[in-house]
């Protein structure tokens, strides 16, 4: 076999100095390492702490100013549907009373104007009537004659005026 030589052969004593010296080296640069990490890792630890409370009250307020939004537009839904029920219930309330109005009208029972009406013209009748019952006043001389000759040459003719002015206000008190 043919051995191959080296071209500068380290001695085995300079070798095992250097890996010892290199691991020395490695050692050393991993304490620093580690003493810095604890003593930034610290800082690092407090800086993260103040980021994350920064980005929660930034989240925290996006999402209160998204509910505000959602809130108002929610409420606005919520009145135009209020305001569409109440319109309905309306509608449902008018075509209720048409309907007991009219099954009223069917069996004849009258409505407040109709009502009102008929109390109108017996309030007229009753003053037609007071007026027509009170005696007549003591004229003096000159129109007793007048009177007298008038009530005695005629006295169907002031039937026929009585007749004619309390016969339409009956009439129409009886229509109803």
């Amino acid at each position: 076999m043919v051995k191959k030589q080296q071209a500068n052969p380290i001695p085995v004593t300079d070798a095992a100095r250097t890996v010892k010296d290199s691991a020395q080296q490695i050692w050393h640069a991993g304490l620093a390492a580690f003493t810095r990490a604890q003593s930034e890792g610290n800082k690092a630890f407090d800086t993260l702490v103040k980021e994350g409370m920064e980005i929660q009250r930034k989240t925290q307020s996006a999402a209160e100013a998204r509910i505000a939004k959602a809130t108002i537009k929610v409420q606005g839904i919520a009145s135009g549907l209020s305001s569409k029920a109440t319109d309905q219930l309306g509608k449902m309330e008018a075509v209720f009373e048409a309907g007991v109005a009219k099954a009223m009208h069917k069996l004849g029972v009258p409505s407040d104007k109709d009502v009102k009406t008929i109390l109108a013209r017996v309030e007229a009748l009753t003053h037609a009537v007071q007026r027509l019952s009170k005696p007549p006043a003591l004229p003096s001389d000159s129109s007793a004659k007048r009177v007298t000759t008038k009530a005695t040459t005629s006295p169907v003719t002031a039937k026929k005026r009585v007749a004619r002015k309390a016969k339409p206000t009956i009439a129409a008190a009886n229509k109803f």
